[in-house]
């Protein structure tokens, strides 16, 4: 016992001794720092494809935003991003007189923070004109400085044009960002049209931020262009969402890809293989949003039954699971079951339905398959 209390004090005065040689007079509370840890956002492949969490619509103090770019890069690791694009105005440079005017430098200051950080970055710029006709995100441009940096409205085209010169992929950006302040700004215009036409518009911004802009969702419908959705952030993503409430994610384009690849995610937004995303928000085609949701969404068999000795009706137990980060709200239109059902991400609901029905039909009012047009979907009972 004593050869332990020995030991024991020994070890005790080491310490003490250790520490008397190792403090400077400082207590470090590393405690209380944000921890170093990337949010893991879980989605399903979709028909063999990834479902990558792309923000193709940011700003850094190289143009109107507030940040370095490097921080940029250190907000999507953290929210579980997998592809970003600074989109840097070209028209439109207001820190010029303390930052240096180069449309590429916003970029290149990031390349190799976003290599470790496995961040895809794509090269892009926005292509500020008045409004009308207004913004434009160009993707996979090589370089920005060869573009038009004149706001002027006579170089509307040539701004456009110089653009595909670089096998841009050009997308309308916040259709209705002026609708209060310009009338007729929020329309189809004839330069958009015309740009529709000539296949040099590929697609368009339905959600913007905190915005959704309804008609810009029809439009890109009605002409087969891909749906996007961005944050458009100039602050931190901190300053303008509030991440730290469950549920609460920036929003950002949902892409089907075969990989981060730039090629495979050229090819994806070509093919428009798009969702918008923003917190409790779907938007975009039928066809994507459903085989989205069919991804996340598991119905089992039945489980149990119950009887009611009054009218002799059978109800049954089914249990619905999310296998994702996303949520979905359904609200029943056909059939005899429960009538709401909220999915919160990565969770499983009780489902109980009268005996006898091969379906139930809901809405899923969490997602917007037109402006005015939730997904219907079926849950079949077995």
């Amino acid at each position: 016992m004593k050869i332990k209390m020995s030991f024991l004090g020994a070890m005790l005065f080491c310490g003490a001794s250790l520490q008397a040689q190792t403090d400077n007079g400082i207590m470090r509370m590393d405690e209380f720092a944000y921890p170093v840890k990337r949010q893991h956002v879980s989605i399903p492949n979709v028909g063999g494809f990834q479902v990558l969490k792309c923000d193709f619509h940011m700003h850094t103090v190289f143009t109107d935003g507030h940040v370095w770019p490097n921080v940029r890069v250190q907000e999507a690791w953290k929210e579980g991003l997998d592809v970003i694009s600074y989109t840097e105005h070209m028209e439109y440079n207001p820190h010029h007189e303390d930052v240096k005017v180069d449309h590429n430098r916003s970029h290149d200051l990031a390349v190799n923070l976003a290599k470790e950080n496995n961040i895809g970055l794509i090269k892009a710029t926005e292509i500020t004109r008045q409004t009308p006709p207004g913004h434009f995100n160009a993707l996979f441009i090589k370089d920005a400085n060869k573009l038009v940096a004149d706001n002027d409205s006579k170089l509307d085209q040539e701004a456009i044009d110089k653009a595909i010169e670089q096998d841009a992929f050009i997308f309308w950006n916040h259709p209705g960002w002026q609708v209060d302040k310009i009338p007729g700004s929020y329309e189809w215009i004839d330069f958009v049209e015309k740009m529709y036409q000539e296949k040099k518009l590929h697609g368009i911004e339905v959600v913007n931020g905190l915005g959704f802009h309804k008609k810009a969702l029809d439009w890109g419908l009605d002409r087969d262009l891909t749906i996007i959705g961005n944050t458009d952030i100039h602050n931190l993503i901190a300053h303008s969402y509030n991440i730290g409430q469950e549920g609460v994610h920036r929003t950002m384009t949902l892409v089907m890809a075969k990989d981060k690849s730039a090629a495979s995610i050229r090819q994806a937004l070509d093919a428009g293989r798009t969702v918008a995303w923003s917190s409790k928000y779907l938007f975009g085609k039928e066809e994507h949003v459903r085989n989205l949701v069919d991804a996340c969404i598991e119905v089992g068999s039945a489980y149990h039954e119950k009887k009611n000795a009054k009218t002799n009706r059978v109800t049954k137990y089914y249990e619905v699971k999310n296998n994702s980060d996303l949520y979905f709200e359904l609200i029943l239109k056909e059939g005899n079951g429960t009538k709401r059902i909220v999915l919160y991400p990565e969770s499983t609901q009780i489902l109980t339905a009268q005996d006898g029905q091969a379906k139930l039909s809901y809405e899923i009012v969490s997602t917007y398959i037109r402006s005015d047009k939730h997904l219907q979907f079926d849950i079949k009972l077995k």
